[in-house]
């Protein structure tokens, strides 16, 4: 299973919120590079980046720090935050993300993000699937989290599935930031709908523990990020998982 430390921006620096509320942002680093080169030294190789001020904005602002970041680091970025046009898109790419996620567009112009994955291929354009579950459901979740759909998750996923899509990040946004453990009933029932989904789990990573349950669940990939600011997780215990898998 890959492990995939997060980063958030917003104005240009490191942050994390808890459920995806913008009130809550708690800086971390002035300077995302620094905590990029963090990474790479022990033995990342992969980065979630996310422009949080791109996601409010719906279009994207912070792709100078993904640029900042590709150009001197080896790691590969999958990178996301209100990539909604053509042009978002080449500019990301252009600015070096090997991945692309993207959530809102795939609900509002479904039509664009197929488009994307036709041209793009379905290995550098993920789907991401967050939702914050309650009484009505588990409904996908835009705009930075602050809208919700009328889409159920597992449907929609198993939807674009049909159209192509192999990679998939789903938060559980309930559990996001909250340090109380990731929605392993969740991810289960994902796979047994979805059983060749490449399913990457985000959200509530509290301790190491809960990493290789998430692997023997079936999932390919695993975002972490407070647990690492919050030094719940060390970045030596990832770099020891990362050599003995």
């Amino acid at each position: 299973m890959r492990i995939i430390p997060a980063i958030d921006i917003i104005d240009g620096k490191c942050v994390r919120l808890s459920k995806g509320d913008y009130a809550t942002k708690k800086i971390y680093n002035e300077n995302p590079l620094e905590i990029a080169k963090q990474f790479e030294a022990h033995g990342i190789e992969y980065l979630h980046l996310v422009d949080l001020d791109g996601a409010k904005a719906s279009h994207i602002v912070n792709h100078k720090v993904l640029e900042s970041i590709a150009s001197k680091t080896t790691l590969k970025i999958d990178f996301g935050g209100g990539l909604k046009t053509d042009e978002d898109l080449k500019i990301a790419f252009e600015s070096g993300a090997n991945q692309i996620t993207g959530g809102s567009i795939a609900v509002k112009h479904p039509q664009i993000f197929k488009k994307w994955i036709s041209i793009y291929g379905n290995i550098k354009i993920i789907l991401g699937a967050d939702a914050n579950p309650d009484a009505t459901g588990e409904k996908i979740a835009i705009s930075g989290w602050q809208e919700k759909s009328d889409l159920e998750l597992i449907p929609f996923i198993k939807d674009y599935h049909k159209n192509a899509i192999q990679y998939v990040i789903c938060t559980d946004i309930s559990k996001d930031g909250m340090l109380e453990g990731p929605s392993f009933d969740l991810y289960k029932r994902i796979l047994a709908e979805v059983p060749k989904l490449k399913l990457i789990a985000s959200g509530g990573i509290s301790d190491f523990s809960e990493i290789p349950k998430l692997a023997e669940i079936g999932c390919e990939g695993t975002i972490i990020g407070k647990a690492i600011y919050e030094n719940r997780i060390s970045l030596k215990q990832l770099e020891n998982y990362i050599i003995e898998r």
